[in-house]
């Protein structure tokens, strides 16, 4: 007998530990931009000599809290790429869950090291590990997302059209946070906003791709391949400039107007491309469902 709960099945699982590493990624970008990163007194894994800081809302707590929801997070991925191998997934959906588990010790020790500057490693506190941090998380995220769709083992037309829908939605949204757009100002909270936002954008096309893919491989009944090759290729493109504007949503560079404006430039694509995804797919209006299990390529 099974001791798992009967509603605990592996899309939900899986979904929440993507959104929990989404929301771990946004809480990073906070905590950064606060400064509170360099609150504990650039000590891993304490924080200001203590186990335990005090619970009140101030640096210390902030950089403590981001330390132990990764903490929980990183187990939850690692119960992701055991239930796919134990489960009997496909080996695509393993390959993702393992993966993300085996970059996720860099990450464990790429934000140690960004930590602990006049520490253990003098000067982590730079450019160049915030940079790494950022694409490590991103990958991450990006590898539990195929994970999920992946291991589902379901996709159809009506999901290719929600997923773009979600792809559109968030990238206008985080288009509101945005520095490039200077609608509000870019605070921490703002910082945190353009992620979560950005991130479920980014979602929405990943999801796009590999829905996409399938079609493609004539998965869908009413819904031709070259169709499913162009909604594909407007996805992927948004994404690349998606992630563009992510990469310069964090300082990485010294954020002139010239690059405000390529920031503009790159959100605008990934707009206008996702838009023309979601567009195509709608235009297509197919309605057949997946003709085969994902699970069972």
């Amino acid at each position: 007998m099974s001791l798992r709960p009967a509603w605990l099945s592996f899309r939900r699982y899986a979904a929440t530990t993507t959104g929990m590493t989404l929301v771990l990624f946004s809480l990073g970008v906070y905590t950064a931009a606060t400064g509170s990163g360099l609150a504990c007194q650039a000590q891993w894994p304490l924080c200001s000599d203590q186990l335990i800081p005090t619970l009140t809302i101030n640096p210390d707590f902030i950089e403590w809290f981001h330390r132990v929801w990764a903490m929980v997070t990183g187990f939850l991925i690692v119960g992701v790429a055991g239930w796919t191998w134990l489960g009997g997934f496909d080996r695509r959906t393993k390959l993702a869950a393992t993966l993300a588990v085996a970059i996720l010790p860099l990450q464990i020790t790429v934000g140690a090291i960004t930590v602990t500057v006049g520490g253990l490693v003098p000067g982590g506190y730079t450019v160049s590990t915030h940079a790494a941090h950022l694409v490590v998380a991103l990958c991450i995220f990006t590898l539990l997302a195929l994970a999920t769709i992946w291991g589902d083992g379901r996709g159809s037309p009506r999901l290719l059209r929600i997923a773009t829908a979600i792809a559109v939605a968030g990238i206008v949204a985080s288009a509101v946070f945005s520095r490039a757009v200077p609608f509000v100002t870019y605070s921490p909270g703002a910082q945190a906003g353009f992620y979560i936002t950005g991130l479920a954008g980014h979602l929405g096309l990943v999801a796009t791709v590999a829905y996409a893919t399938e079609a493609v491989r004539g998965g869908y009944a009413g819904f031709d391949r070259s169709t499913a090759r162009i909604v594909r290729a407007l996805a992927a493109g948004s994404m690349v400039a998606l992630v563009g504007t992510l990469l310069l949503g964090r300082d990485l560079v010294l954020y002139t107007g010239v690059w405000q404006r390529i920031n503009l430039v790159a959100l605008a694509v990934a707009v206008v491309l996702a838009v023309g995804a979601a567009w195509t797919v709608r235009g297509a209006g197919g309605t057949g469902q997946l003709t085969a299990s994902v699970r069972g390529d």
